[in-house]
């Protein structure tokens, strides 16, 4: 078993675990702090924060569950009919994510039970979910949107493209100044050889669990999430990881994006002789250009 390292020691991060023997596997993560970079960095409106908030937690722990390349990358897509448009955001095995929001203005009234109407900002449309395989390949899985509501439509997927029994529990408080509370989740997953037994005592949990937000309120880590979701069940903690909202953008890169537009746009660019700020779209860094910078890079076609 992995040496635990100190909850003090860093804010976000993500838990591992198994039960029965084995049989369960299962992931937890407190996130509020990448949540809150992922606002400030894109200024999303509450119900655009809650999206992009579940859409990163979610994404960091199916990386831990899906890619077993150390340097592997998953990314997760959802592209909706509804007013927030595409959000996605990609994790990386080391703890790392970043992602957006199509919309980040997007917010719509409450539902009746008060809670964010994240479900109808998403719409209908399509989940894709990209990840890395071995030797360098990648694997596309795609489904329709369920219901838009993030962890819903991320179980939905697993037992649509992965044929993997799978429960996924995920949470944004967003406070009335919009700023993050409370964020986090958890991921439970059945293995192909688990008893009936187990499955019945992990169902008899699950009908039973509080909401994640709910549990994170009680000020409940992700090793609290997972004791009370697999009790009876043995748990064994396996693994920490810390987690954060990081980009990798750098000049070189946003320099590189711009030889791929080609001369004509270059070209056009030149001409109206001003000076261009870029944006990254994943965390919000802006980058500046002049126009002899420009025909630096166009020189390089």
């Amino acid at each position: 078993m992995s040496k635990m390292i100190p909850t003090s020691v860093y804010g976000d991060y993500m838990v591992r675990a198994t039960a029965a023997a084995g049989q369960v596997r299962a992931f937890a993560l407190t996130s509020r702090d990448l949540a809150e970079a992922a606002r400030l960095a894109h200024g999303t409106a509450p119900t655009a924060s809650a999206a992009l908030g579940r859409t990163l937690s979610g994404t960091l722990m199916m990386n831990q569950a899906l890619v077993k390349q150390d340097d592997g990358l998953l990314t997760v897509r959802f592209d909706g009919d509804g007013p927030l448009g595409t959000v996605l955001a990609t994790a990386d095995h080391s703890g790392n994510v970043k992602g957006y929001v199509q919309n980040p203005e997007t917010d719509l009234p409450r539902k009746s039970d008060r809670h964010l109407d994240v479900g109808s900002a998403v719409g209908r449309g399509t989940l894709t979910v990209l990840r890395d395989l071995d030797g360098g390949n990648t694997y596309n899985g795609q489904v329709l949107i369920h219901s838009g509501e993030i962890a819903d439509d991320l179980t939905h997927y697993f037992v649509e493209s992965e044929q993997i029994p799978t429960s996924i529990g995920l949470g944004v408080l967003v406070q009335p100044d919009g700023s993050i509370r409370r964020a986090g989740g958890f991921l439970l997953q059945l293995m192909p050889f688990a008893e009936e037994s187990v499955i019945s005592r992990l169902e008899e949990n699950l009908g039973k669990v509080r909401s994640v937000t709910q549990m994170l309120e009680d000020e409940m880590t992700p090793e609290d999430l997972l004791a009370e979701i697999l009790r009876g069940l043995d748990p064994e903690w396996t693994d920490r990881l810390p987690v954060r909202f990081y980009c990798n953008c750098t000049e070189d890169r946003v320099r590189r994006a711009l030889i791929l537009l080609g001369p004509e746009e270059l070209d056009s660019m030149i001409a109206e002789d001003h000076d261009f700020e870029l944006a990254c779209r994943f965390c919000g860094k802006k980058y500046s250009f002049r126009p002899e910078d420009l025909r630096e890079i166009r020189a390089q076609i």
